[in-house]
Parts: structure tokens; sequence; C-alpha cells
């Protein structure tokens, strides 16, 4: 973990890009999705702190959620004094599976429905964004990213993200440092989507994760190959689209 002066500095940094970069979009203002944990509350008070909370708006979207996390979300938005829309996706999930699953004859695999859910939050918030004027933050770290631990055009989709970079436990502790409450810190990571901790669908630990980033090791060899195995396995979900190139004129490119 980086030291504690070096990611005070980068959490200010990281805040006066927020700003800049929602002045040199020219958006209003930013919407985050607000799942009443650390890195969605982290992300929300780096935003306030940035733009101001009368130019940010969180929004829970619960899909046959538990009643704590919205309790966790009214906590967040509480403690910033930011606006807490809530959105409810269960009849448009359910709605969606249902005709696909008509229409295709056959059961919807476990994980694609697992996926959908953040696909529709991800829809919701683009909606608004785009309604207001807003730009979407993400909310992803890199712990997550590294494992590919995010659902493509779900959560790993935003206009920008201000923690992609950091580990879990640095989030935890610029969340400390802006004033997160501990009951939200303290939760185990959990998507909301299986009803397991994040820790235990992988099988690893983002302590692992973080150690194997940072020294490229971890006290358990087996839990290392599973983390580059993931890593591997999810490359594509760190790149752009593949693009058939051929060499053809483009007037365009030249003006990038």
């Amino acid at each position: 973990m980086l030291e504690k002066n070096k990611l005070q500095e980068e959490m200010e940094n990281a805040i006066n890009w927020i700003r800049n970069y929602v002045q040199n979009s020219g958006a209003k203002g930013i919407v985050i999705g607000n799942s009443g944990g650390k890195d969605s509350a982290t992300v929300l008070a780096m935003a306030v702190k940035a733009i101001g909370k009368e130019n940010v708006i969180s929004v829970f979207m619960p899909c046959h959620s538990v009643n704590s996390d919205l309790e966790d979300a009214k906590i967040v938005s509480s403690t910033f004094d930011v606006k807490l829309l809530n959105i409810d996706l269960t009849n448009a999930y359910n709605q969606m599976t249902d005709e696909i699953t008509r229409k295709l004859n056959t059961q919807l695999s476990k994980e694609s429905t697992i996926n959908m859910k953040p696909r529709l939050r991800m829809v919701t918030l683009y909606s608004i964004a785009q309604t207001l004027n807003y730009l979407v933050i993400g909310t992803g770290n890199l712990c997550e990213a590294m494992v590919g631990y995010t659902t493509k055009w779900g959560d790993n989709s935003s206009d920008f993200n201000p923690i992609g970079n950091f580990t879990v436990d640095e989030v935890l502790e610029i969340g400390k440092m802006l004033g997160v409450p501990e009951r939200i810190l303290e939760k185990s990571p959990n998507d909301g989507l299986g009803g397991q901790t994040d820790e235990e669908k992988m099988g690893i630990t983002y302590n692992q994760i973080s150690e194997v980033i940072e020294t490229g090791s971890t006290d358990n060899e087996n839990a290392k190959n599973e983390i580059i195995k993931r890593f591997k396995a999810s490359t594509h979900k760190r790149n752009l689209v593949p693009i058939y190139q051929f060499e053809r004129k483009n007037y365009l490119k030249n003006k990038q």
C-alpha cells in the first residue's frame, strides 16, 4: 500500500482530477451508483469534495436486493448530504429474463442473469446522466480490475474513474480520510449479486491480490496462481473492443 503521505497526495490529485475532468467536459455534474459499499461511498465523498454536493446525484438500484443495502446507501447519501434516487430494477430484470427465456426456449445461464443486473444499472445511470448533462463516475478499484471481477458493459463502464488505480486497502484509507462511516468501510465486500462476499466467490482475498500487484508474490502459492490466471483470462475486460484493421485512407484519424 502507498505510504500515508503519498496516498494523501494522490487522493488530493484524484479529487482535483475529478474537478478538472467535469469542468473540461462541460458537464453540469456527476451521477454515481450508490450501493452502500466502500468503493461507491469513497468515490461519492471524493466527488462531493471536487464539485460540491449540489452537483452530485447518487442512485440506489435494487434488483432482488437485501434491505440492509438500501439502509447503507441512505447512510452514505445522508453523511455527505447528497440526493439519493431509489430506482427499483426488479420488474425490468424479471421481464427481460422472462422474455429472452421464452424466445430462446431455454433457461438463461446463471452467469448471464448475474451480469444482467449491473448492465441494467449502467443503462439507468447513463439515462439519468444524458438527461441532465451529467457524467457517470466509475467506482471500480484496481484489485477488481486486475482479476476481472467486473461486468463488461456493466460496472466496469463509466465516463471516468478516480479509484481505478487504487487497491482495496488504499480505497479504505481514502474513505477514512474523507469521513466515510465505519459501518460502510467495515462491511465485507459484496456485489449483491449472488449471496456471497466477493472473496468467497473468488476464493482469494483482496489482500492477496494487492500483494501480487505490489510485489509479484503472496504467502499462498495457489492464490498467486489463481490471481495470475484470472488476470490473463480477463484481459478483454481491460482493453478496447478489438477491431479488424487494414490499410485505408482516414482523414479524421490524423486529427486525433
